[in-house]
């Protein structure tokens, strides 16, 4: 095959999908499940980081500014805006330099379709009304919400459509070059088996890994090349009905978001604290619970206490290691790195944000090309990501298709199933005239036709990949629920566009190209 991907996250995935519509041969390879490290732990925005502005990450903010557009054009079921509100703190940021960051952030990123910066009056706002009384001037501005685990697995599937072959529960535990070529021994993490591929050039993005794996499996000397940081957010019950979500700033010179999450719960994240030990087992410390919680009650009017957490989950961001003196100083810009070795080329990805993993997929390619030589054009700017074929302003048309055609379906459940796929909920929906026609119910608006169409389709083995990264429903599920999901995933026999084997990748010419 022509490249091999290790790793499943969004850079992964971005990259496997890019080269894939180009007409490369691929292959991608993921220990765990699509999304399951820090893929999945974001902040969940699409957003230019308007505090990176402090920091002088100029381009930075502006790439990520111009592909907030950009990726809610290809992905509007997934994707939408979200104003976000900032207030005024005094003895903080002073308003003319809050002001002066707006004004870039409206004017530097292309954009089109957001609507700018405005300022509000908190005592006759809504948005005041959750908030302390001494909060009285806020500005609001515009960014995106991403649903970040459904971003990772619809860039998989697209890839798996143009002929790339996705393997998850598979780690890569050696790789040795000879003569331009790289033999890589596979392992797969359910079965035990093992099996060897060869590939004209490796991609190392493995986020928080990627020193592991130059060290490990590409045999390098011990790699120093990131800064493992790790970011918590806690989940509480709904704080607000507005939609609009907040900007905090803290006393410490960080800032965090308060969001409306899944219908029913607020987002609240996130924290910057250098880790060291196994990204895997990240977990939030009672330390940050009790940052979060009391940034927050800062602001509320209503505190938000430890023994309001209904969920926390924590993730470990592989930071460019620049030499910043703290955490939250170390740029979020990307890296990449090319080398050889006996003539077979590697490169290695650093770093990066969700917004930008499109961007960062280009310049691999751009890499990619001067080794393997070029096979087209960049194309994913203007391409639809599965179940996203419908202009910005058509989700609620789009909703009000799913609804005539699938009378049965109440509001709430209509709306999540378009919000998680798009036109694709239609492929497990099919001919069902009722929800008794759509299988098992496992708790809340989870039905049996879901779960199948996760496992045939999205890789989907366990209850965690679907109730906590393919669906958030783990939040609505009883612990007597969450394990009949997870049996009843285990017992599938999954039949996913990942089926193809190594050797049909290793046959080369399955990609195709691209619209251009």
């Amino acid at each position: 095959m022509d490249l091999f991907v290790i790793g499943g996250g969004i850079n992964g995935c971005g990259i496997a999908r890019d080269a894939a519509g180009r007409g490369y041969s691929v292959m991608l390879a993921e220990m765990n499940d699509l999304a399951s490290g820090t893929s999945s732990a974001s902040t969940k925005l699409i957003h230019g980081g308007l505090r990176y502005l402090e920091y002088y990450e100029f381009r930075l903010v502006r790439e990520a500014l111009m592909e907030r557009e950009v990726l809610w054009k290809c992905a509007p079921h997934i994707i939408w805006p979200m104003r976000f509100v900032l207030p005024l703190h005094k003895g903080l940021r002073p308003a003319w330099l809050i002001r002066l960051g707006l004004f870039l952030y409206d004017h530097i990123g292309g954009r089109k379709l957001l609507p700018p910066t405005r300022t509000l009056d908190m005592r006759s706002d809504p948005a005041g009304r959750p908030l302390k009384p001494v909060y009285r001037r806020a500005f609001e501005y515009s960014d995106c919400w991403v649903n970040d685990a459904r971003l990772v697995v619809l860039n998989a599937l697209d890839a798996a459509e143009r002929g790339a072959v996705i393997r998850t529960r598979t780690k890569v535990e050696g790789a040795r070059a000879d003569r331009g070529v790289w033999t890589l021994s596979l392992r797969d993490l359910d079965t035990g088996a093992v099996e060897t591929v060869r590939a004209r050039m490796v991609v190392n993005a493995a986020g928080p890994w990627v020193d592991e794996v130059i060290s490990g499996a590409l045999g390098r000397n011990a790699a120093h090349n990131v800064r493992l940081v790790k970011g918590s957010h806690i989940v509480v019950r709904k704080k607000f009905e507005d939609p609009r979500a907040y900007f905090f700033q803290n006393a410490d010179g960080r800032i965090i978001f308060a969001i409306p999450y899944e219908e029913d719960y607020t987002l609240i994240g996130t924290t910057d604290q250098d880790f060291a030990g196994d990204p895997g087992e990240a977990r939030i410390s009672e330390e940050e619970t009790t940052y979060l919680c009391a940034a927050a009650s800062e602001y509320f009017a209503e505190p938000v206490r430890p023994e309001d957490l209904v969920w926390s989950f924590s993730g470990v961001r592989s930071l460019f290691d620049d030499g910043a003196s703290k955490a939250q100083e170390a740029t979020r810009d990307y890296v990449l790195k090319a080398e050889e070795t006996a003539g077979a080329p590697a490169l290695h990805v650093f770093g990066g944000k969700i917004t930008t993993f499109r961007r960062l997929a280009e310049a691999a390619l751009d890499e990619i090309a001067r080794h393997l030589g070029a096979r087209g054009g960049a194309w994913t700017a203007s391409a639809p990501l599965p179940g996203g074929g419908f202009d910005v302003d058509a989700f609620e048309e789009t909703l009000a298709g799913l609804k005539r055609d699938y009378p049965f379906l109440e509001d709430v459940h209509a709306r999540r199933l378009t919000r998680l796929y798009g036109t694709l909920a239609r492929a497990f929906l099919g001919e069902a005239a009722s929800l008794s026609d759509l299988g098992r119910h496992f708790g809340a608006d989870l039905y049996e036709a879901e779960l199948r169409y996760l496992a045939e389709r999205e890789w989907a083995r366990t209850g965690e990949d679907v109730l906590w990264r393919r669906t958030k429903r783990g939040l609505k599920l009883t612990r007597e629920e969450t394990d009949a999901v997870d049996a009843f995933m285990r017992e599938l026999k999954p039949q996913t566009p990942a089926a193809a084997s190594a050797s049909e990748a290793a046959g080369g010419g399955k990609g195709r190209a691209g619209a251009a």
